[in-house]
């Protein structure tokens, strides 16, 4: 019988943050994600990353 349900993933996130925003920085974070046709989770992960980049 063939296994059922979602594949695992090579590199789970298994690591959470959780963070408060006022409600003007919540919205613009919103306007970028939706800017740049992203989720919210996505554009903080790329802002995270480019600003590790950008040290190097």
């Amino acid at each position: 019988m063939a296994k059922i349900g979602r594949p695992k993933a090579e590199e789970p996130k298994k690591n959470r943050v959780t963070v408060r925003f006022d409600d003007r920085e919540f919205e613009k974070l919103k306007e970028c994600a939706e800017n740049n046709n992203l989720t919210i989770t996505e554009t903080v992960r790329k802002g995270v990353t480019e600003m590790l980049d950008s040290k190097s």
